[in-house]
């Protein structure tokens, strides 16, 4: 547990607190900052939740931790601060919490103190090292190379697994993110195993496990930083991996319903039961039962069409996955007892495959019998050739509402959260009542768990005097076949102008690849693209140079923060609305139509706000940036739903002239 708490009297004021906290990152005081972290502190103390935008620039890392530090040492229990990206965690433990503890320690009783916690599979599993657990695809390791794009790794799988046992002496942590040179996923679960193969408290090199120390590290701190994903899952299946916590942080909160929805999204492959079949066959199961019900999945889900499956499954498919489950029980009985005792590696291989067939058990079980809620849906790849078949929960209002808002403070903060200046649509996703807001410094009743409050401090940049919003209106609106060739000529046209310097932001990798293409044979220019390196060379390269632009889908309209004269345009293709097909997608909307609204407005240009929002957020990242979001889609100016795409997006001064437009951006880069 952490320290025990300290008295109000002993702890300097959220004021002093924020002024030192400031002055040790060498910033000036923010009007929006103090606001925030005002606010933050009356829900911590008071125990109401609390819904805060808080635009780019406003700091709000700081105006977050200053209170959350302050409140676990008054308090005596640790607050838990939830991201949605790995870059924001590493941000947060390796430069904000150590300048922000150093400068607030010679005000408090004591030196607060911070920890990550990250799921077991991301940390070196010493066990399966030494032979603990049966290695996966052992023919490729010295065969194959592996090329992962996200990683930049392209060497042998045998030669990354060597540099991961050499990694492995050396090592403080095990944790994967402290690899100075990346491997790919296929060699790191060579290293690794998941939460749910774990030998836990029997595994023979439990006392010097890197996930176990990590945990137990958690158990001591005030600040533990973690990500949405494994928080919800810990609490839905209550694992006990999160320490016992009253508040908790939920920043990049833009992200969190989706993330949880992934988080708590069941998949079922014909490749998982191959794969189980193969590990049982290694303890000596045939397995041949449970072999022959994977084939007929395999069939069964080659006879049902893409998308989504509206009422009862198909009688087949139901057949099979009845099958599947009755076969992988049996499996999973027999194979307790699986194995030669005594040989290195059966226990371990034994639990892992119990493991797979309780995923197998769990999903299909999930699937017979669906909550009133779920949405099912069958998907075939045509890359892959891959089919499955998956069910999502519909919403997870309820969920979040049961396992964490009753049970703790949340204050969620996004730079993009209450698009509109709405905060009721955020709050309902999450699980937070429509009729139990209030006011910011109300203290409700402490009977009343749902009470929240929402509160915009905005944003102190000059947008209007710092860029331009311009729309190309005269440009044909984008179709299903494509990029137009006018769309990549003038988008040639503006990187020209620009000299590089460009963000350009794609709904689709084939978009990204097919602009750049077009882009590179007509200007002698410098261009990265999304997946021809990992993003981390990528995005130091773009902000190292300013004449190369960076082309890329999802991962940079939120994950890219380069200030500065390096990025001077963000261009965005199309509007980013969901797939129609979109099974999870269509479901909502259906939803929202049912009960009298537009499900279309509600869901797909919510969707499509939020990622507009983001991405054009990359543009302005300092008081001392310039530059242009241009928007080469037509119906950003002409669609009746271009206004509030257009109210969730940075306030840029707004052009449709392309000759006003290209102009500026000549300008810009002679400057």
């Amino acid at each position: 547990m952490t320290a025990a708490p300290a008295s109000e009297a002993s702890v300097a004021s959220l004021s002093t607190l924020m002024e030192a906290a400031v002055g040790a990152i060498g910033g000036s005081p923010r009007e929006g900052q103090s606001a925030m972290a005002e606010a933050v502190d009356t829900a911590m103390r008071g125990q109401r939740h609390l819904l805060v935008q808080a635009g780019t620039g406003t700091g709000k890392s700081l105006a977050y931790l200053v209170p959350a530090l302050r409140h676990a040492v008054t308090s005596g229990r640790p607050v838990v601060v939830s991201t949605a990206t790995i870059a924001l965690q590493t941000q947060l433990i390796r430069k904000d919490l150590p300048r922000i503890v150093d400068a607030l320690a010679p005000h408090l009783p004591r030196t607060p103190t911070f920890a990550l916690l990250k799921g077991r599979g991301n940390y070196l599993c010493r066990h399966k090292m030494d032979g603990g657990y049966p290695v996966e695809d052992p023919g490729s390791l010295f065969s194959e190379a592996a090329v992962d794009p996200a990683s930049g790794a392209s060497e042998r799988l045998g030669d990354q697994v060597r540099r991961l046992r050499a990694w492995a002496e050396e090592t403080e942590t095990g944790d994967r993110d402290s690899l100075e040179d990346p491997v790919s996923d296929r060699a790191w679960r060579q290293v690794s195993v998941l939460g749910n193969q774990c030998l836990g408290q029997t595994c023979p090199m439990v006392g010097s496990c890197f996930a176990e120390r990590s945990r137990e590290i958690a158990k001591e701190v005030d600040v533990i930083v973690t990500n949405h994903a494994l928080l919800a899952i810990d609490a839905f299946d209550g694992h006990g991996i999160i320490p016992e916590h009253d508040v908790v942080v939920f920043d990049e909160a833009h992200d969190l319903t989706s993330r949880v929805t992934g988080a708590v999204t069941e998949v079922l492959v014909p490749g998982m039961v191959r794969g189980t079949v193969r590990d049982l066959r290694g303890l000596g199961m045939a397995a041949t039962p449970l072999d022959d019900a994977g084939d007929e999945l395999r069939e069964a889900l080659a006879l049902v069409p893409d998308g989504r499956v509206i009422g009862d499954l198909p009688e087949r498919l139901a057949d099979a996955i009845e099958l599947l489950r009755v076969q992988a029980r049996t499996a999973h009985t027999d194979a307790k007892d699986a194995g030669d005792e005594g040989v290195v590696g059966t226990a371990g291989a034994r639990k892992a495959v119990r493991s797979s067939l309780q995923e197998i058990i769990d999903v299909c079980e999930r699937l017979l019998g669906p909550a009133e809620d779920d949405v099912v849906s069958v998907s075939h790849s045509p890359v892959t050739g891959r089919s499955s078949v998956q069910v999502a929960p519909l919403s997870v209002a309820l969920a979040m509402r049961g396992a964490i808002l009753e049970h703790r403070t949340a204050v969620l903060a996004s730079a993009t959260l209450a698009l509109g200046g709405r905060f009721e649509p955020p709050a309902g996703e999450v699980g937070l009542a429509r009729a139990a807001r209030t006011g910011v410094d109300e203290v409700p009743s402490r009977e009343d768990h749902g009470a929240w409050a929402g509160l915009d401090v905005g944003s102190p940049f000059a947008y209007r005097r710092q860029g331009i919003l311009y729309t190309a209106a005269h440009l044909p609106r984008p179709g299903r076949e494509g990029p137009s060739i006018e769309m990549l000529d003038h988008l040639t046209e503006l990187v020209e102008a620009s000299h590089g310097g460009a963000l350009c932001l794609f709904s689709s990798r084939r978009g990204a690849e097919l602009a750049a293409e077009h882009v590179r044979a007509r200007l002698d220019l410098p261009i990265g693209v999304q997946g021809e390196d990992s993003m981390g060379n990528l995005v130091r390269d773009f902000r190292e140079d300013p004449d190369t632009s960076l082309f890329g889908t999802l991962t940079l309209w939120q994950g890219v923060d380069v200030p500065g004269q390096a990025c001077r345009l963000v261009t965005i293709d199309r509007i980013p609305f969901p797939r129609p097909d979109d099974p999870l997608t269509a479901a909502r909307q259906e939803r929202v139509d049912q009960r009298g609204s537009s499900g279309f407005m509600a869901v797909s240009v919510q969707h499509a706000a939020l990622l507009m929002a983001q991405g054009a957020g990359r543009l302005i990242r300092t008081q001392e940036d310039r530059g242009m979001v241009a928007v080469l889609d037509p119906r950003l100016a002409t669609a009746r739903y271009g206004q509030v795409l257009r109210a969730a997006m940075p306030p840029l001064w707004p052009t449709q002239d392309p000759r006003v437009a290209v102009d500026a951006l000549r300008r810009l880069s002679a400057s």
